[in-house]
């Protein structure tokens, strides 16, 4: 199974567009290879730099995407921040780490080295993980044992030091 992005290269910067910075929208996914016996897919978008959340939500998630057909081969730019969507066929987004559905885009603290943000597709063998908003908790416990494959793609994004800081470094020293 095979997923990319026509925003960005795997490990690749994540354009602006598509950070908290710029327009916060979602981007476009495609992926292809969906293995036989697939029944649903779902789709994560984790930061792996920012700082752990509690020991039951180990990752900052910015996204969580499930219940997809396995017909349906993408999820185009700037999907709507809806519970459930009929995008030709029902998709269900539940609850990141902001407590908020659907996708909110990467920010990390400034300053901070790029953050890494992974968007891992997963081939499930059933076909509804819950009901729309779910939280990441519930869908993580019932995917497991229902993978049968996965997919991934991470890009890199790290926000712009204030123009102010930028002037001060610049500064000859005394």
């Amino acid at each position: 199974m095979h997923l990319n992005s026509s925003a960005f290269d795997d490990y690749g910067k994540i354009p602006q567009r598509f950070t908290a910075d710029g327009e916060n929208v979602s981007p476009a996914l495609e992926w292809s290879d969906v293995p036989s016996g697939c029944k649903s897919l779902a789709l994560l978008c984790e930061d792996l730099d920012a700082p752990k959340k509690t020991p039951q939500d180990p990752t900052f998630t910015h996204w969580v995407v499930y219940n997809i057909s396995p017909s349906i081969s993408a999820l185009h730019e700037g999907l709507e921040k809806k519970e459930e969507l009929h995008d030709p066929l029902r998709i269900d987004q539940g609850m990141n780490s902001f407590g908020r559905v659907g996708y909110d885009g990467p920010k990390p603290p400034s300053g901070d080295l790029a953050h890494r943000y992974i968007f891992t597709l997963f081939a499930l063998d059933i076909e509804n993980l819950g009901p729309a908003r779910a939280e990441l908790k519930t869908i993580h416990d019932t995917m497991n044992n229902h993978i049968l494959k996965t997919a991934q793609i991470t890009g890199r994004y790290e926000r712009q030091r204030p123009a102010q800081q930028k002037s001060e470094e610049h500064r000859p020293s005394p």
